[in-house]
């Protein structure tokens, strides 16, 4: 078993059913008793079968994990969350909302997000024609019937942050950003009040006073994006701070000079640290430190394209954040 590997599970079998979890150094139990349980750290999805020895007893097939892997992944204890992201491509159904609760404690949450068709204003058509307006930008309406309602229906009390993540909107958008903000603003007020909403922008001009007074009209959080084409975590967790008080949310997706498909060439099999990111993983330890300390619930989803493998990612912070008291 390699170092890296060890970091985070043993190598005795686990238990479990058709997929087993691994299990869990003393050690990495020991960190995990030290975190607060309003902390939640997560991966952007469960499904990888390289994640061996670190989620997983032994490697199975991606489909089966897809459908009944989030279970063994779920007894991990430094794991209380994971992020949904296929809905950005496609709503799902109240359905499958209750078959992924229905795999999970009590204490777990979920971070979702919404149609793309919510945050894009355009949408690309399948068969190559050019990109179509899309009617459904900011459309509350629309927002409310397939994505939120659904998810509150399936998920109840294990729904956590719903977030909007709007794609690069183009010079049209950037260059008032003062209007988007607006938009935004009537968007998340026409939203049904109860769920934790917030806000992940792919275009570092639309981060500023404007857009926090359209979070606070609309009682939504910034969804700190830890991506190249934003502001570093620092620096987005500054303007976080001018927000009413209330919980931490954070994707790290994407580390800072790697494309996407860089990243996933680079980083696979995903398991292992390709090439850590100590100033955002202080940044963040930072941030969750503030938050925890205030009383308000953390939740930090790490993506396998952050540093080359998510369940690391998230070892090495809950170990900083554990160091840290």
């Amino acid at each position: 078993m390699s170092a890296q590997l060890d970091l985070f599970a043993a190598s005795e079998p686990g238990q479990g059913g058709a997929v087993e979890p691994a299990a869990v150094l003393p050690r990495v139990a020991k960190v995990a008793a030290k975190l607060p349980r309003s902390l939640y750290f997560g991966t952007s999805s469960w499904s990888f079968p390289t994640w061996e020895g670190l989620i997983y007893k032994r490697r199975v097939d991606a489909t089966l994990l897809a459908r009944s892997g989030l279970a063994a992944y779920a007894q991990h204890p430094l794991l209380r969350s994971v992020g949904i992201d296929r809905t950005f491509y496609a709503p799902i159904s109240v359905e499958t909302y209750v078959g992924y609760a229905e795999q999970v404690p009590e204490h777990f949450r979920f971070l979702v997000k919404a149609p793309m068709a919510c945050t894009s204003q355009h949408l690309h058509d399948r068969n190559g024609r050019p990109p179509a307006v899309n009617s459904r930008f900011l459309d509350a309406s629309y927002a409310t019937d397939v994505f939120v309602g659904p998810c509150m229906a399936g998920l109840g009390d294990k729904a956590g942050p719903l977030v909007f993540q709007f794609p690069p909107l183009g010079r049209g958008v950037t260059a008032a950003p003062a209007r988007f903000a607006e938009d935004l603003g009537r968007f998340l007020e026409a939203l049904p009040r109860g769920p934790l909403y917030a806000v992940e922008l792919r275009d570092r001009e639309l981060l500023g006073t404007d857009l926090v007074q359209a979070l606070r009209g609309g009682g939504a959080r910034l969804c700190i994006g830890v991506h190249p084409r934003m502001q570093t975590a620092a620096d987005q967790g500054h303007l976080h701070a001018t927000l009413p008080p209330g919980p931490l949310v954070v994707r790290w997706n994407l580390r800072s000079g790697w494309t996407y498909e860089q990243a996933k060439a680079r980083c696979y099999p995903f398991d292992r640290l390709v090439d850590e990111d100590p100033a955002t993983r202080a940044a963040l330890v930072d941030l969750v430190r503030r938050s925890i300390t205030d009383g308000h619930p953390a939740f930090v989803i790490a993506n396998n394209k952050a540093e080359g493998s998510a369940p690391l990612t998230i070892a090495k912070l809950a170990e900083e954040i554990a160091e840290a008291g």
